[in-house]
C-alpha cells in the first residue's frame, strides 16, 4: 500500500514508524529543511512528550474532544507512550505533575528516535503540499506539492494547527480539508498568555508564583487551577495561566483572580496574623507582609489593599485587617484580552470531530484520507497532553489502515 503522510511533526513521524514496522510504502512531505521543528522548541527545548497518569486523569485534561478521544487513548495510552520510547533507547523521567521528559532534557532526543524509526521511509523536505483531491480514475487520492503530482493509496495529514507559525504550523490541513468540503471549526487561541490591564504588571514582570490558584469566571461558570504562574510585562504567563487560557478562548465576559494562599482559610490566615500583628507591634507592615509573599509582590499587594508599606503594625485597624486577608484569598486581576493564536503553544479549533471516525481517524467524507495530531478539533492542558494526544491519534491511524490492508 503507498501512503502519504503530509506534516513531519511528532503525530506524522509516529504514524510513519509504525506504518514502516508493517512494510507499508511511505512518503513524508514537509515544507521544512527538517522534520520535527515543533518538537524541538516544546517543553522550553526539553520536550514533556507525556504525562505519566492514567487514562480518565488524561481524558480530565481534555479541554475539548474528551469523548472522541476514548477510544484512541484507551488503545494507546499515556504508559504505552513511556514504554515505546523506554523500548527505543531513551531514558525518560518523571517531574513535578507527572510531566514526562528524557534524561537527557534534550527534545532533540525525541526526535532522534522517530526519524529513527522511519529511517526506511521516503522523506521528502522542503517540499511544500499545495492541495488533496481526490482521483476518481484512478480511485485514489492526488496530492499536488510545489514540484510535482503524486499519487497514493492512503493519505494522512498531520500538518499540525497554526500556532508558532516559524515551525511551518501555516493551516494548511485546514485548507486542505476545506478544499474537499470537509466541516473546520475556526482555529483559536489556547495555551496563550493572558493580557491583564493592571499597571502594576510591568512591576512584578518576571515574578514566579508557585502554589497558588488562578480562579476565573467566564462567562458565569467558574474554574480553578492550581500550580505556578508568571507574571509577565503586560500579563500573566506559565502553566495555569496558559491553561487557563484554553478555557477562555474567545469569551469576553471574564473575571479573574489569584488565591495567593490556597492551604490556609480565611480563619487560619486571621490566626496568623494576629500572632504576626502582636509579635511584630513597632514594626512596618511591611516587614509582616514580607513573611507571606514574594518580596518583589509586597508593594504592589499593599497598594491594592491601599495600605501604607511604613504604616506601623499597631496602627492597623481591623478593616484593614480584613482587607488583607481578602486580597490573600482573592487577588483581582483586571483581565483584558488572550495572546493572539500564533503565540499559542497548541490551536484550539481544527478539523471537525464529527467529521472523523474515532477509532481510524479517516475522514467520513474522503474514503483513504486521515487526520492525526494537532490538526484536529481537540485540545488539552499542559502537562504532555497534548503530545499523548498527537501520539494516540497517531497510533489509531495507523494500526487502523494496517489492519484494513491485511484483511484485504
Amino acid at each position: 500500500m503507498n501512503i502519504a503522510i503530509i506534516g513531519g511533526g511528532a503525530s506524522g513521524l509516529f504514524a510513519g514508524g509504525i506504518l514502516c514496522d508493517a512494510e507499508q510504502i511511505i512518503s513524508i512531505f514537509d515544507g521544512n529543511e527538517k522534520v520535527g521543528k515543533k518538537i524541538y522548541i516544546t517543553g522550553k527545548g526539553r520536550c514533556n512528550l507525556t504525562n505519566n497518569t492514567t487514562v480518565e486523569e488524561y481524558l480530565n485534561n481534555v479541554v475539548n474532544g474528551s469523548k472522541f478521544m476514548m477510544s484512541a487513548i484507551n488503545r494507546f495510552d499515556c504508559q504505552d507512550t513511556i514504554n515505546f520510547f523506554e523500548n527505543n533507547g531513551l531514558p525518560l523521567k518523571t517531574e513535578r505533575g507527572n510531566r514526562v521528559f528524557p534524561v537527557s532534557d534534550k527534545a532533540s532526543d525525541v526526535t532522534k528516535v522517530l526519524l529513527n524509526r522511519v529511517k526506511d521511509c521516503d522523506l521528502k523536505l522542503n517540499e511544500k503540499v499545495v492541495f488533496i483531491k481526490e482521483d476518481k480514475e484512478s480511485n485514489k487520492l492526488l496530492v499536488k506539492t510545489e514540484k510535482e503530482e503524486y499519487l497514493f493509496d492512503k493519505v494522512i495529514v498531520a500538518t499540525g494547527g497554526k500556532s508558532y507559525p516559524a515551525t511551518g504550523s501555516s493551516g494548511d490541513g485546514y485548507k486542505f480539508a476545506k478544499m474537499l468540503g470537509i466541516e473546520v471549526v475556526k482555529p483559536r487561541s489556547a495555551l496563550v498568555p493572558i493580557k491583564l490591564n493592571d499597571k502594576f504588571c510591568p512591576l512584578l514582570q518576571g515574578l514566579s508564583l508557585k502554589n497558588v490558584t488562578l480562579k476565573a469566571v467566564i462567562n458565569g461558570k467558574k474554574r480553578e487551577l492550581f500550580g505556578e504562574m508568571l507574571f509577565t510585562n503586560d500579563g500573566i504567563s506559565g502553566p495555569i495561566a496558559l491553561s487557563m487560557s484554553s478555557y477562555i478562548a474567545e469569551n469576553q465576559n471574564v473575571s479573574l483572580s489569584i488565591d495567593l494562599k490556597p492551604a490556609l482559610s480565611e480563619e487560619q490566615l486571621e490566626k496568623r496574623l494576629l500572632r504576626d500583628f502582636n509579635e511584630n507591634l513597632n514594626k512596618n507592615i511591611s516587614y509582616i507582609i514580607k513573611g507571606l509573599l514574594p518580596r518583589s509582590l509586597v508593594s504592589v499587594f499593599l497598594n491594592v489593599c491601599e495600605i501604607k508599606e511604613e504604616l506601623k503594625v499597631n496602627s492597623i485597624t481591623h478593616e484593614m485587617r480584613k482587607t488583607i486577608i481578602k486580597n490573600l484569598k482573592d487577588f483581582k486581576l483586571s483581565y483584558s484580552s488572550l495572546y493572539p493564536l500564533e503565540c499559542g503553544i497548541v490551536t484550539g479549533g481544527g478539523i471537525s470531530l464529527k467529521e472523523i471516525n474515532p477509532k481510524s481517524m479517516e475522514s467520513k467524507k474522503v474514503k483513504g484520507l486521515y487526520f492525526i495530531g494537532e490538526v484536529l478539533d481537540i485540545d488539552c492542558l499542559t502537562g504532555g497532553f497534548n503530545l499523548q494526544t498527537a501520539f494516540s491519534t497517531a497510533y489509531a491511524c495507523a494500526t487502523s489502515i494496517i489492519e484494513e490492508n491485511n484483511r484485504s
